[in-house]
């Protein structure tokens, strides 16, 4: 070995330590102790710099520059307008509930709303399409995905007619989730021909201001429609099977909801638009107000990596704290944090009856085995498990909390929904609402089969490996 060999090993071996222990520094600095782990370990154990370059694309959960920019000027147009002065919640148990969710989202409770639970798949793309139709204002559309097919066509030709009219109409969707579809090309070639404003969320850039890591999402499925009616929860605008090859079919969950609390609804889809096109649409103000279309009690809370906190994992701690007596969590993907695993526990530790309705059929085979690795602990804590048959998939999210607590929404339980995703939650402080959302969590159990953990723990050695290799995995964000 040469002198000038030795003296480059010895560099190599030197520069290489000071890069490791700057990233013992680095890695997690603002992380929570388990990704940056997860993160270090790759980083170092796998093959060349092949972790490191993973770190610098996906490491970061924070969105671009310009983005939080905007949302910080969104978030400061709600606090100087009227919603920070809305209603405030007298009761003692939801009064916590409701501060916090402010403070999060800076959405207060309205009260003066309605709300229709609705589960028929293709009646609610009906109904979406009639409202679209009715139109005299304006339209906002927001989906994760959105695909021209058979099933959405009628909701296309109402939205081009709504534009021709006069109707201010504005579409967005995520520019992931509805890439690969067989009419995405034409579905935007046909709404630039008729006029339509659309949008393409979160599009991969290069730029250095604008780039964020590659794998965010916006998965909000929200519309609001003339400050008179608005739609909240799982369905994306796309046939019922979403062009899959197999069997499975989306049961899908969405509250039509009318009151006060349509305006906020505009506003975080007037947002996200903001956050995309930095032009401002303020159709929901410059109208008139919602009239008073009954007595419940609302609030929206968005969610995502723009925000500071994890908004909607610290709305679901809070609920399932608050409960007294029972907890029914519909939600396809459970992945739980430690946070999370820790209060379901400790409900059921307190008496609380705690029911999860998952979904046998699965679309997702990492987020399947994950999910799975949980069901022994959460059956041996006490908390009662139910799998809705294949080949339906239960896509739905929402929770009911004792007899007047509902949440509602886009988000699912795993880390992707609290960290990656943006989301959006409503909350409805109801007892008639919460009536009604739990026959439609009654009908699904009627569906479903109840998990014994005896016949759980029969499952094979090679399943049960792959849901400890998956359960590792949905760590590294």
């Amino acid at each position: 070995m040469t002198i000038e060999y030795a003296i480059l090993l010895i560099i190599a071996f030197l520069l290489d330590t000071a890069l490791r222990v700057f990233l013992l520094f680095y890695v997690p600095k603002g992380r929570k102790p388990s990704a940056a782990t997860a993160w270090l370990l790759a980083i170092f154990l796998v093959p060349g710099v092949i972790g490191l370059v993973a770190f610098l694309l996906i490491g970061s959960t924070k969105p671009s520059k310009l983005r939080r920019k905007r949302q910080t000027i969104i978030n400061h147009k709600i606090l100087s307008s009227e919603y920070a002065e809305e209603g405030s919640a007298t009761d003692n148990r939801i009064h916590p509930l409701v501060t916090l969710s402010q403070r999060l989202s800076k959405f207060p409770m309205v009260t003066g709303n309605s709300s229709t639970h609705l589960s028929d798949y293709l009646a609610t793309i009906k109904k979406i399409t009639n409202d679209v139709s009715r139109a005299k204002h304006y339209v906002y559309i927001e989906s994760y995905i959105l695909s021209l097919d058979d099933v959405t066509e009628p909701l296309f030709e109402a939205i081009e007619a709504a534009h021709a009219r006069g109707v201010a109409v504005y579409v967005l969707f995520d520019a992931f989730g509805s890439r690969n579809f067989k009419r995405t090309k034409a579905m935007k070639k046909r709404l630039t021909r008729a006029g339509v404003a659309w949008k393409p969320m979160l599009p991969l850039s290069l730029v250095p201001k604008k780039y964020s890591r590659p794998d965010l999402r916006n998965h909000r499925k929200l519309i609001a429609i003339d400050n008179e009616v608005a739609y909240i929860g799982s369905l994306n605008l796309i046939e019922p099977r979403y062009e899959r090859k197999d069997d499975i079919i989306y049961e899908e969950l969405v509250s039509r909801i009318k009151g006060p609390i349509v305006t906020h609804i505009a506003a975080i889809v007037a947002g996200d638009w903001y956050s995309e096109t930095g032009e401002s649409i303020l159709h929901f103000q410059t109208m008139s107000q919602p009239i008073i279309a009954g007595t419940q009690s609302m609030q929206v809370i968005p969610s995502g990596p723009a925000y500071k906190n994890e908004n909607n994992l610290k709305l679901f701690l809070s609920v399932i704290y608050a409960a007294k007596k029972n907890i029914v969590i519909t939600n396809p993907y459970l992945v739980p944090t430690e946070p999370l695993i820790t209060a379901l526990i400790t409900a059921v530790q307190r008496g609380i009856s705690v029911t999860i309705i998952n979904s046998e059929a699965v679309d997702q085979w990492m987020v399947g085995h994950a999910q799975r690795s949980y069901y022994d602990q959460l059956l041996q804590a006490g908390v009662t498990i139910y799998l809705h048959h294949a080949p339906l998939l239960l896509h739905s999210k929402h929770m009911t909390i004792d007899n007047d607590i509902a949440i509602i929404g886009s988000s699912n339980m795993d880390v992707r929904s609290f960290e990656l995703n943006y989301e959006c939650s409503l909350a409805i402080y109801d007892k008639r609402a919460v009536t009604q959302l739990k026959k439609e969590q009654l009908r699904t159990i009627a569906d479903s089969t109840k998990l014994m953990r005896h016949e759980w723990a029969k499952r094979s050695t090679w399943n049960q490996f792959l849901d400890s290799v998956a359960r590792l995995t949905s760590a590294l964000q």
